[in-house]
């Protein structure tokens, strides 16, 4: 598979608490160098980035995150507030806790709502694979699939493991057709990454492809 390729599924991620401006500029800088699909930062970075980018690359950011357990509320308004500031993708975190009580309503009607904010922007739906059960893992393909979103997402990246190829396969007989996969967490090389496309997977959520790729031209 051509590098080229994928560059353009990656999101090119900083998500880290400590990062500053100078990184997520620079991570903003190889985005668009490396043409990757969008760059994935901060909220609170997403106004100054999408000023600093103009139109030249997609941003993106993420919502509840890392732990998910924000109420719908604060969700929705999280989500309205970056796109306000210049998002133009939202990688949601879902209530972990709801989906272990079986409260699959409140997911669907949360993941619903945080859409409805989105409008025609991309909304992907971060489920932390490596905290739940097969069972779980179909039950969310179903509930993301029923709640219109654009992407279900295996990984926050800031949990105990992160995107793995059976995951992707498990997504790829369990969501509806309009639903593409993301994933994240742990894609350590490219060979890893052309693994997770050839799977299925739309979008890569990584900071290390770029990396080795930037390790190789020096």
């Amino acid at each position: 598979m051509e590098r080229e390729k994928i560059f353009q599924a990656v999101d090119h991620t900083l998500l880290a608490p400590g990062a500053t401006w100078e990184e997520i500029r620079q991570i903003c800088d190889d985005a668009v160098h490396y043409q990757t699909a969008s760059v994935c930062i901060p909220p609170s970075y997403v106004a100054r980035a999408r000023e600093y980018l103009g139109d030249r690359m997609a941003v993106c950011t993420v919502i509840g995150f890392p732990n998910g357990y924000n109420t719908t509320a604060v969700k929705v308004f999280e989500t309205k507030d970056a796109l306000e500031h210049g998002a133009d993708e939202i990688d949601m975190v879902i209530n972990i806790g709801d989906l272990k009580d079986k409260n699959y309503g409140k997911i669907l009607e949360e993941i619903r709502a945080v859409k409805a904010a989105c409008g025609s922007h991309i909304l992907k739906v971060i489920i932390e694979t490596c905290l739940l059960t097969e069972e779980e893992k179909i039950t969310m393909c179903r509930l993301v699939t029923e709640a219109g979103a654009d992407y279900i997402k295996t990984s926050t990246g800031f949990s105990k493991g992160g995107a793995t190829f059976e995951d992707i396969e498990l997504f790829g007989r369990h969501i509806g057709p309009q639903v593409k996969m993301k994933a994240a967490g742990g894609i350590a090389s490219f060979e890893d990454a052309e693994r997770f496309l050839e799977l299925g997977a739309s979008r890569l959520g990584t900071s290390r492809i770029v990396k080795l790729a930037k390790a190789e031209g020096r």
